[in-house]
């Protein structure tokens, strides 16, 4: 179907350490849990009431993976942009099961720390995946659509790192 679009944005917290593993050839795959979380007042009882939605986010890009691997931990929060997939596997019984993820890979992902979780302080740390840093760019060369990050530790340099990276070559 031509004009369909199948893009992902999710904020929301780590929910367990991610579990790194490498392909054959060597490249890094990342697995990650991250939580949404929704809160409200019931009208009847008044009583606050809590919704959360785990995501299993799988990263197949390099430089994400990196990233990953060396900042994102358990409860960190994140800014994620990918697209969904389903991919069909067997249980042990044989049974045919379905699993739908949030895939972030080529150049139409994007993850960026939104605390400052590890880094010794409490500045932003911004990893724009898709959009300069890791992962590749756009077209128009900013990060349209995507928070903004105040930092000035990004990856141990100064400035935003995102920006830093940001030109017309696209890795």
């Amino acid at each position: 179907m031509a004009g369909s679009v199948n893009k992902v944005i999710l904020v929301g917290n780590v929910g367990a350490d991610p579990e790194i593993r490498r392909t054959q050839d060597g490249r890094p795959i990342a697995n990650l849990r991250i939580a949404t979380s929704e809160t409200w007042r019931d009208r009847n009882s008044g009583e606050r009431r809590e919704k959360t939605e785990w995501h299993n986010v799988v990263v197949f890009n390099e430089g994400l993976c990196k990233v990953v691997e060396q900042y994102v931990k358990k409860g960190a929060k994140l800014y994620v942009e990918g697209q969904l997939q389903t991919r069909k596997w067997q249980d042990q019984q044989g049974q045919d099961r379905y699993s739908t993820e949030v895939v972030l890979q080529g150049f139409n992902s994007t993850l960026t720390m939104l605390d400052g979780r590890g880094d010794g302080g409490g500045a932003s740390s911004g990893f724009g995946g898709g959009r300069g840093s890791s992962g590749g760019g756009n077209d128009y060369g900013d990060d349209y659509g995507a928070p903004s990050s105040s930092s000035s530790s990004n990856r141990g340099g100064g400035g935003n790192f995102s920006r830093d990276l940001d030109d017309d070559i696209p890795f």
